[in-house]
C-alpha cells in the first residue's frame, strides 16, 4: 500500500497547458499565503484487481499502447526523479517499463498483446482517503485565424518567451505548484515578478522583436492561452502549430467567477461559449475583465516532426482521447490512469466513458488525486467535446508492479515556515 498526504480537492475548473474549456468560468487563488503546522491526512493508493476495474475487459488496449508509447522517450530523456518527491510508484521502475516497451514496439500488434503487457507490468490501485469525489473535464487544441505580420485585421501578437524569463519550478510541477509564481524575471537585482497580462497588452514587451503572429484580438489570445496551443491558420491557408513555451508566472485567476460575482453572468449560463460571447460582444468592456487575469502564456511554433501533434509536458505528443492531465504531485508523468467516467456519454461510441489514459500533461488547476483533464483532440468538433465535459468519475494508477512503496509528503498540507 502507497501511502501519503493529501490535500482536499478544491472545486477548481482551470488551467492552462492541459487547461479545462472551463478554466475561466471558476476561480483559483491568486497567491499562496503561508499557512501554520497542519498534520497532513493519510492518503492510500491500495492495489487492486484488473478485473475490478469497470469495462477493462472492454477497452482498447492497443490504443492505450500507443499512448504510452508516446510517453516513453520523453520519460527516459527526462530520467527519474527521487521517489520522495509525491508522486506514486516508483520512477524509476517507470522508466524500466517504458525502455522495455520501446524495445519491443513492433511486437506488439493487437488489443490483446497490449492488454498482456499491462497487466505484465502494472497494477491498478485505488485511492483512499483522497479526494471527496473525482472531476473530469477537457481541453483541445483549437484553430484560430491569424498572420505572421500584423494587418488590420490581425493586430493583437502572440509573444515569444521573454530571454529574461527564468523558471522557478520545472515544467513539469507547475501545475502542482501553480498557487505561488512558477517563473519570474532575471535582473540585475536577482528574481523579480514579471510583467502583468495588462503591462504585456499595454505594450510591455513591444519592441523586443518578441511577436511570433498576430491574432484578430486579445480574447482569441486569452481562450488559446487557456487551452496552452492551438494552430493557427493564415492567410495563404497554410496551418502552423504553435504551443506553450512559458508564461509570466503569475498564478491563474478565473474571470468567470469574477462576472458571476458581479451579476454579469450566472452560473448556470456560463460555459466556454456564454464567456466567449459577452467578451467578444464588447472587447473594450472586456479588457479589463480579462486583465484580473495576471497569468500570460508565451508560444512557440512546432516545425517538422514536432509539429504532427500538439504537445504536452516534456515535448510528449498529445493522443486524442488518450492524453491525461494530472497533479504530478501524486502521478509521474507517464503512468498510465484508467478513467472511470459513466457520466461522460457524449465522447464515446458506446456511451460510457472507461478507458485506459496516460498522465501526459499537466494544468493550472488540475489538483488532486482523481482530477483529471482530457484531451480531445484539434479543431471545433474537439472543442465541442470539451466544452461540455464536467462530470464526476475516479482514476486508477497503473503502477509498476515492482514499484517501490513509499512514504511521500504534500507539498499543500505539510508543514511551511512563515
Amino acid at each position: 500500500m502507497l501511502v501519503l498526504a493529501a490535500g482536499l480537492l478544491l472545486p477548481q475548473i482551470i488551467g492552462q497547458n492541459g487547461g479545462s474549456v472551463f478554466a475561466a468560468t471558476v476561480s483559483h487563488d491568486s497567491q499562496s499565503k503561508p499557512q501554520p503546522a497542519m498534520t497532513p491526512r493519510a492518503v492510500t493508493f491500495e492495489p487492486m484487481a484488473f478485473s475490478d476495474l469497470p469495462g477493462w475487459a472492454t477497452d482498447d488496449h492497443l490504443a492505450a499502447w500507443k499512448a504510452f508509447l508516446a510517453s516513453c522517450k520523453p520519460v527516459l530523456k527526462a530520467g527519474a526523479r527521487p521517489a520522495t518527491d509525491g508522486v506514486a510508484g516508483s520512477p524509476e521502475a517507470l522508466i524500466n517499463i517504458c525502455a522495455q516497451a520501446l524495445a519491443m514496439a513492433k511486437s506488439v500488434r493487437t488489443r490483446s498483446e497490449a492488454r498482456q503487457f499491462f497487466e505484465a507490468n502494472f497494477q491498478p490501485h485505488r485511492v483512499v482517503g483522497g479526494d471527496p469525489e473525482g472531476l473530469l473535464t477537457g481541453y483541445y487544441e483549437p484553430l484560430i485565424k491569424g498572420s505572421r505580420t500584423p494587418t488590420p485585421v490581425y493586430k493583437v501578437p502572440i509573444y515569444r518567451r521573454p530571454p529574461d524569463l527564468v523558471n522557478v519550478v520545472a515544467e513539469s510541477e507547475r501545475g502542482a505548484k501553480s498557487g505561488s509564481f512558477t517563473h519570474q524575471r532575471k535582473t540585475e537585482k536577482g528574481l523579480e515578478p514579471h510583467l502583468t497580462r495588462e503591462e504585456i497588452e499595454r505594450g510591455g514587451l513591444a519592441g523586443h522583436g518578441l511577436e511570433l503572429l498576430y491574432l484578430k484580438d486579445e480574447v482569441d489570445v486569452f481562450f488559446m492561452q487557456v487551452q496552452g496551443s492551438g494552430r493557427i491558420e493564415l492567410p495563404n491557408g497554410e496551418k502552423v502549430r504553435v504551443t506553450y513555451d512559458g508564461k509570466n508566472g503569475y498564478p491563474y485567476t478565473s474571470i468567470g467567477k469574477a462576472l458571476i460575482e458581479d451579476g454579469k453572468l450566472t452560473a448556470d449560463e456560463m460555459s466556454l461559449k456564454s464567456l466567449k460571447g459577452w467578451l467578444k460582444s464588447d472587447k473594450d468592456r472586456a479588457q479589463p475583465v480579462m486583465w484580473k487575469n495576471k497569468s500570460y502564456v508565451f508560444f512557440k511554433e512546432l516545425s517538422g516532426a514536432q509539429a504532427k501533434a500538439p504537445v504536452g509536458v516534456m515535448g510528449i505528443p498529445l493522443q486524442t482521447g488518450r492524453s491525461l492531465a494530472v497533479d504530478t504531485s501524486y502521478y509521474a508523468i507517464g503512468t498510465p490512469i484508467y478513467v472511470d467516467a459513466p457520466h461522460i456519454t457524449h465522447a464515446t461510441k458506446s456511451r460510457v466513458f472507461q478507458r485506459l489514459m496516460v498522465a501526459q500533461d499537466v494544468g493550472s488547476a488540475i489538483k488532486g488525486t482523481e482530477r483529471g483533464d482530457i484531451y480531445f483532440g484539434s479543431g471545433d468538433k474537439a472543442g465541442r467535446l470539451a466544452g461540455v465535459t464536467k462530470q464526476p468519475g475516479h482514476l486508477y494508477a497503473l503502477l509498476p508492479v515492482d514499484g517501490e512503496n513509499v512514504a511521500v509528503p504534500d507539498p499543500k498540507t505539510a508543514s511551511m515556515e512563515p
